[in-house]
């Protein structure tokens, strides 16, 4: 039986992670509504934290159209709405695709018609390769450009498909010596608005649940809580980090079912 069929009482909020947790891009993903079903009967709270750059009710309809219905879970914090709260009232740049860009106007960034000194970066288009940008890197960096990653993962699992996502072509310019601000997993601004909209919970009743070392769990270690590390996802078959402290997940599991 899954640590997660039988949590202690006292997790009575969860941040659970969306891509390789609850779906893969194109359906939910197995017992992944059954296990959100149970906690729900519980009495906990889930709140869904990704580092998707769109908005929360971009992410909702997506969640919508996938089958999950939205009694399951409070709510939805994503990378790209707190970014877009920082950049709100001046013109940046902008790097991503055609919808995010329509999503994120949408919700008030003002993209740059001319020169821009800052850049929300969302990610690339499909297909294309953080290589493609080289020559953009470095005219950003030539003119300091200050570059806010709007989606922290390195790549993602779209079905069969692995992705390249914003936070690979965000560590290109910090090699280049630009200046990134980030967004999402595992930045503390993200948890901050996640535990505001659950009321701020004491720590000991937090549990945090992903399938990134490097985003989900180190977010968690970051911020004192537990964690479970699902295996199945980005990660399947890598060695566990070393986090700071010695601190570790409080389990491993393949998947929510």
């Amino acid at each position: 039986m899954s640590v997660l069929s039988a949590l202690p009482e006292r997790y009575r909020l969860i941040l659970c992670d969306l891509w390789g947790c609850v779906h893969d891009g194109y359906r939910l993903l197995p017992g992944a509504v059954e296990r959100l079903g149970q906690w729900r009967e519980e009495g906990r709270v889930v709140l869904f934290v990704t580092n998707a750059p769109r908005s929360a009710a971009t992410v909702r309809r997506q969640l919508g159209s996938l089958g999950l219905p939205d009694t399951l879970y409070r709510g939805v914090v994503t990378a790209g709405e707190v970014g877009l709260a920082a950049l709100l009232g001046r013109p940046v740049g902008f790097c991503g695709t055609l919808d995010d860009r329509a999503d994120l106007e949408a919700g008030g960034l003002r993209v740059a018609k001319g020169s821009f000194i800052e850049l929300a970066c969302a990610g690339l288009d499909r297909g294309e390769k953080v290589a493609d940008y080289q020559d953009r890197l470095r005219g950003w960096r030539s003119r300091d450009v200050l570059l806010h990653c709007l989606n922290p993962d390195r790549v993602v699992i779209h079905g069969p498909e692995r992705m390249v996502c914003a936070g690979a072509l965000a560590d290109a310019y910090e090699a280049l010596g630009g200046r990134v601000c980030w967004y999402g997993k595992p930045f503390e601004t993200t948890y901050v608005h996640a535990l505001e909209l659950a009321d701020n919970p004491p720590k000991d009743a937090v549990l945090a649940i992903g399938d990134g070392w490097h985003t989900d769990m180190a977010g968690a270690a970051r911020l004192g809580i537990d964690a479970v590390f699902v295996e199945g996802g980005i990660h399947a078959g890598e060695p566990a980090p070393a986090f700071d402290n010695g601190w570790r997940p409080l389990a491993v599991v393949p998947l929510l079912a």
